[in-house]
C-alpha cells in the first residue's frame, strides 16, 4: 500500500487530522525559535518548547543537519539556520500585501456590516486599490483608484503619520490641488500634525463626518517584515451606526484586521488592546 494512501476503513476527515506527530512535536523548537527572537540554550528552548531537553536534543541534531537550526559554537546556544532563512526569505518575497489582505477585508465587511478599502501609497500619494461594498447604501467619491488626500481623509493621514517625513512633502505641499468639492476648509500644518500624533498613539487613523458628512471611518495600517507601512485597511460607515470612539468596536476591528494581515507579512507586532 502506498503510505500517502488512506488505511482501509479511514474517512475523509479522519486522513485530512492524521499526521507525523514526532514531526509536529520537533516542530514546536522551530516555533520557539521564531517566537523568541534570539539564540537559546538548549534547556530554555527545551521549555519555551514544553519539552525536556533530552528529548529535544535530537530533534535539534536532524534539524541540524537539513540547516534548519545552527549552534553556536562560543555559547552552544541554537539559532534558526540557513535553510530556515532561505525558507523566510522565499516567502517574504512571494508574498503580496493586496492578495493577503482581501480575506481579511471581507471577514471585516461580513463582521462589521461596513464598507472596507483597501490603499496603497501610489505614485500621486495613498490610491484606493480595492474596495468592498457595505451590506446596505453608503454614498461616497471614493472608487477603485482614486487618491486619498494626505492631510483631508482617515486614509492619507494614516500614510503621512508611518511613512518618513521628507517622502510626503512634496504630496502635501500639492495636497489642496486633490482635495476634491467634498473638503471645504483644508487642514493647516499644526493642527494636521497634532491629528498626526493622535494616529500613532491609537495606531488607527480616524475621520468623523469629514470629507463627506454622514460617513466615519478609521484606517489602520499594515506593515510588513521591516515595518514599514506598505497598506491601509479603511473600515467606513453611516456615522449614526459607526461608533467613533478610539477604543469603541468599529476601532478594535479595522485595527486587529490591520494587525492580523501584519502578521502574515512577517511584521512582528502586539495584538491589540
Amino acid at each position: 500500500m502506498n503510505a500517502l494512501e488512506p488505511e482501509e476503513g479511514d474517512t475523509g476527515s479522519e486522513k485530512e487530522r492524521r499526521g507525523i506527530q514526532s514531526i509536529e512535536a520537533g516542530g514546536q523548537l522551530l516555533l520557539a525559535l521564531g517566537a523568541q527572537g534570539r539564540p537559546m540554550p538548549l534547556r530554555e528552548l527545551a521549555k519555551a518548547a514544553d519539552m525536556a531537553p533530552g528529548k529535544a536534543h535530537p530533534y535539534l541534531v536532524s534539524f541540524g543537519k537539513l540547516g534548519l537550526v545552527t549552534q553556536e559554537a562560543s555559547t552552544g546556544h541554537y539559532w534558526l539556520g540557513p535553510t530556515a532563512m532561505q525558507l523566510g526569505l522565499v516567502t517574504l518575497r512571494m508574498l503580496n500585501p493586496v492578495r493577503e489582505a482581501t480575506p481579511f477585508a471581507e471577514s471585516l465587511v461580513r463582521e462589521t456590516g461596513h464598507s472596507v478599502a483597501l490603499s496603497v501609497w501610489g505614485n500621486q500619494g495613498p490610491t484606493v486599490v480595492f474596495l468592498f461594498d457595505a451590506i446596505y447604501p453608503l454614498h461616497t467619491n471614493i472608487r477603485t483608484g482614486t487618491v486619498m488626500s494626505l492631510a483631508g481623509t482617515a486614509t492619507g493621514r494614516l500614510f503621512a503619520a508611518y511613512l518618513p517625513a521628507k517622502l510626503i512633502e512634496e504630496s502635501l505641499l500639492e495636497d489642496e490641488r486633490r482635495l476634491g468639492p467634498d473638503i471645504a476648509t483644508p487642514i493647516d500644518r499644526e493642527q494636521l500634525q497634532g491629528m498626526l500624533n493622535e494616529v500613532r498613539k491609537h495606531g488607527v487613523s480616524r475621520s468623523v463626518n469629514n470629507p463627506t458628512p454622514g460617513v466615519c471611518s478609521f484606517a489602520a495600517p499594515v506593515f510588513d517584515y521591516s515595518g514599514n507601512i506598505v497598506l491601509g485597511i479603511t473600515l467606513m460607515g453611516r456615522s449614526r451606526s459607526f461608533d467613533t470612539n478610539w477604543t469603541g468596536v468599529q476601532a478594535k476591528a479595522a485595527k486587529e484586521c490591520g494587525v492580523e494581515v501584519s502578521r502574515r507579512l512577517g511584521h512582528q507586532s502586539l495584538r491589540p488592546a
